[in-house]
Formats: structure tokens, C-alpha cells, sequence
């Protein structure tokens, strides 16, 4: 029987505020364990929770560019488990009325769009992490991460294959950097997703049973987790067996899903308001300011820079993909108003080095400005476009500028008429069959006498100008 899947997703995405969810400790990665706790973070009693506003804004920045309707009136609400890196016992999230309510994000598949329906989008804190000795000899908690601001974004089941997950995720990730409220850094687990997948006969309506994916954190890795799991209920199901609901973790080196646990109903979990909060009243005046701060987004920024920069829907597409990229192009061509060959050198010599040494676009050791003085020397004539391609990865790691490095390698272009009549007049006299040949109405050999000037050249001539002194030779 042939089955199809059906997917939602959840993503949990870190907030860029400077301070907890509700107290005033840093949210810096990487820092020595509970070293950015309070009584707050540890769930001490007579605590009390203060809820940061930059938080509350982020998100509704975010529900805005989502498409979400905005509940006017929200509120947080205890969710009940016990896990050693939770100290209260509970987590504050939002259950009932999320902050954010439906909306929608358009994505391209295959060159086609779809639109994925957002069922909603709720602030919660996030929980520590426990470390487990190598060898099993023991775990740690470290609540450094405990009470960091999360916004966590779910879809209805929209999606149907791993590819519609990936670029769900990707269009997700790209928004939400854009917007500046989340760094999409997988790695240190500030954008998080966690896929349901199920799957059906194919042309029945009715779900199947579901299953959590967790312990994803890159996008091959969803890729993977979803095509192995599909798979895997497809083989259950046709063996005659049952899919149980349940939490299962994605195994990078064996390369498959394995349980980690029952999945919970919202029951289990015996949510209530939180006491210690007040509900959140989102002010329609404030929230229209909060709209006004919305920057470009991804799918408006393609479109400006296919038509005003008359691009190629593959050159637009991997420039706007990065924030940091697309700023970088744009500031080059305010230096250097030729957008086609700045996309060139951007998408080309700068994005191999940045992925090479894994730099972001903004910490590039080459500036806008120092590119564009390259690309200058070569507009000029006062170097080739070869000699500066090759030239570009010392300009990456040296530091130096352009015109330091042109000098010290001996790479000035020569286009004087004079040294250029000297070598074409050499190679003619060198080559006397190729000269005949031309004249008799064979042109392709100019390429050849073109190289032999360039080469006694050692590749200092200007080739433009060759061609046209050799013409001028060769007709004499």
C-alpha cells in the first residue's frame, strides 16, 4: 500500500534579549555552569517572576510578520512536570491564550509557493541542561540556559514530505534573523525544531497516529530524521503492526530514530494559570508601532533585488537568503553601482572564503569597501580579472588592501601601447604560420597569438588591449 506522510512542526525559537524571560540574568552562551542563576532561575521559594517586555515585543513582532491574529488579552499558564533541570517544578508557558493566534508563511517548493497555516506562536521560558558524564559516571544540571525567552511557533500538518519540512525551517529561520529576534544558531540550540510526523494511505483523509521527533539540530539532520521515520511507520504499518504515539530521538551515527518516551497529552501536563502573572494586554496603538519596526523581509527583499538590480532568481535568491549577505552586496553597490558583477564576486570569492573559514557575512575580514576597491582596479584596467581572483584569498587573510597586494605580487596590468607593441611584434615573428593563417581568413587563431602575448607577458598585459594592437598588427 502506498502511504503519504503528514507533518507539522514545532520550533523553538531563542529570543535576542539580553536578560531572562522573567528575571534580570544574562542569556550569554557558553559561560560556566550556573553562573547566570538567581532565585528566580533556581525556583527558590518566595520568588517572583517579572516579565520582560523586550520579549513580549519580539513576539509580536514576529506574529505580525507571521500573518497571526494578535490575542488582545493573553496569558501565561503553569505547565506541570518533574525533570531535573527544572527547578520549579513547572514551566511558565502559555497554553490556552497564546500571544499569538493562526497566520501563515508562504514557502517555495520546487518553484512552486505554499502557504503553511501557523496554528499559533506562545512565549515560554526555556528549561536548564543536563550533562552526563562520559563513561556514565555521573550528571550535572546546569540552569544557566534555565529561563530564557522562547518563542515557540507551531504549523497545522501542512507539510508533506521532508523537502516541504526543509524549506519550511529554512524560510522560518531566514524571517526570524531578519527581523532580528532570533540568531538561528542551531548548533547552540537557539532555533530548535521538533517535527510530528504521521502517515496515511494515500487518498484518505483521517490522520495517523503521530510521532515526536527531538534532538535535531541541523536542517540535514530533520531532513534525515523524517525520511528514516517515514520510512520506518510505512514498514509497521505494512508488517501489520500499530504506530505507537510517541517521543522518539533522532540517533546522528546510527542514523535512526530510537524511543525516548509516551508521548503526553496536554492532560498530563495539568495546566493552569500562573498566580504570579498578570494577563498580558497587548495595546492596539503599541503593537501598530511594533508593525512599524518591521524590517524588509526575505520574500519582499528577492523580489526588489530581481527587478531593481535585474538579477537572476538563483543569484537574488542565495543574496537574500543571508541578512548579513544581502547587506554586504547592497553596500558594495553603493561603492560599485554594477550589481551583476558585485553578485558575481559575492555569491562567488567571498561566500567560498566566509564558508570556508565559517564567518558570517558581517565579520567578513574583507569590507564592502576593500572589495570594491578591487573591483575598481579592475574596472580600471590596473589589474586582471584573473590576476584578482586569484588574488582574493590573500586579500581574506592578510589584511592588506588590493592595491598593497597588486604591487608586491608585480600584477599592474600593462596597457601601455608601446611595451604591448614591443611583445605583439616578438610573437609575430615567432609564430609566422599562425600570422598567415589570420590573414588568410582564419580568425580563430587570434585567440592563440592573443595567449603567446599574454604568456610573454606573464600574464601582465592588458587583454582587451592586446586584442586590439594584434588586430591592428595583423591587418598592417
Amino acid at each position: 500500500m502506498a502511504y503519504e506522510p503528514v507533518i507539522g512542526v514545532e520550533v523553538h525559537a531563542q529570543l535576542r534579549t539580553q536578560t531572562k524571560l522573567f528575571c534580570g540574568c544574562a542569556t550569554s552562551f557558553g559561560l560556566p555552569p550556573n553562573t547566570q542563576v538567581c532565585p528566580v532561575c533556581l525556583g527558590l521559594p518566595g520568588s517572583l517572576p517579572v516579565l520582560n517586555q523586550r520579549a513580549v515585543e519580539m513576539a509580536v513582532r514576529t506574529g505580525l510578520a507571521l500573518n497571526c491574529d494578535m490575542t488582545p488579552a493573553n496569558q501565561f499558564a503553569r505547565k506541570n512536570y518533574f525533570y531535573p533541570d527544572l527547578p520549579k517544578g513547572y514551566q511558565i508557558s502559555q497554553y490556552d491564550l497564546p500571544i499569538c493566534g493562526p497566520g501563515w508563511l508562504e514557502i517555495s517548493v520546487n518553484g512552486k509557493t505554499k502557504r503553511v497555516r501557523i496554528m499559533r506562536a506562545h512565549l515560554e521560558e526555556d528549561a536548564g541542561k543536563n550533562v552526563h558524564d562520559e563513561g556514565g559516571d555521573g550528571s550535572h544540571v546546569d540552569l544557566n540556559r534555565a529561563g530564557t525567552p522562547l518563542l515557540e511557533i507551531v504549523t497545522e500538518p501542512d507539510l508533506f514530505s521532508s523537502e516541504e519540512v526543509d524549506a519550511y525551517l529554512k524560510t522560518l529561520r531566514d524571517l526570524l534573523v531578519y527581523l532580528d529576534v532570533c540568531d538561528g544558531n542551531m548548533e547552540q540550540g537557539s532555533f530548535r525544531c521538533e517535527p510530528n510526523v504521521s502517515i496515511r494511505p494515500q487518498g484518505q483523509e483521517k490522520l495517523g497516529t503521530k510521532v515526536e521527533l527531538k534532538n535535531i539540530n541541523s536542517f540535514r539532520y530533520a531532513k534525515d530524521a523524517l525520511d528514516y521515520e517515514i520510512n520506518r511507520q510505512a514498514e509497521v504499518l505494512s508488517d501489520g503492526g500499530m504506530v505507537q504515539q510517541e517521543t522518539r530521538l533522532w540517533d546522528v551515527h546510527k542514523g535512526q530514530t530510537a524511543v525516548m518516551r509516551s508521548k503526553e497529552g496536554a492532560h498530563d501536563y495539568r495546566y493552569f494559570p500562573d498566580p504570579d502573572l498578570l494577563p498580558v494586554i497587548i495595546d492596539p496603538e503599541w503593537m501598530e508601532g511594533l508593525r512599524g519596526t518591521i524590517p524588509e523581509l526575505p520574500a519582499a527583499r528577492l523580489r526588489r533585488f530581481k527587478q531593481a538590480y535585474q538579477l537572476t532568481e538563483y543569484d537574488a535568491t542565495i543574496l537574500t537568503n543571508s541578512k548579513g549577505l544581502a547587506d554586504y552586496f547592497e553596500a558594495c553597490v553603493k561603492e560599485f553601482p554594477h550589481p551583476k558583477t558585485v553578485s558575481n564576486w559575492v555569491t562567488g570569492e567571498l561566500l567560498r572564503e566566509l564558508n570556508l573559514s565559517s564567518t558570517e557575512p558581517e565579520s567578513s575580514p574583507v569590507s564592502p569597501e576593500r572589495l570594491c576597491e578591487l573591483l575598481q582596479l579592475v574596472d580600471s584596467g590596473t589589474v586582471s580579472l584573473k590576476a584578482a581572483r586569484e588574488l582574493f584569498p590573500e586579500l581574506y587573510t592578510t589584511g592588506k588592501t588590493p592595491a598593497q597586494l597588486v604591487e608586491e605580487k608585480g600584477l599592474l596590468q600593462v596597457s601601455d601601447e608601446g611595451s604591448l607593441t614591443v611583445l605583439i611584434k616578438e610573437v609575430l615573428v615567432q609564430f609566422p604560420s599562425q600570422v598567415e593563417q589570420f590573414r588568410g581568413g582564419k580568425e580563430a587563431v587570434l585567440g592563440f597569438l592573443v595567449g603567446q602575448v599574454m604568456k610573454a607577458s606573464k600574464g601582465t598585459a592588458n587583454p582587451g588591449k592586446v586584442n586590439e594592437l594584434l588586430k591592428r598588427s595583423l591587418s598592417s
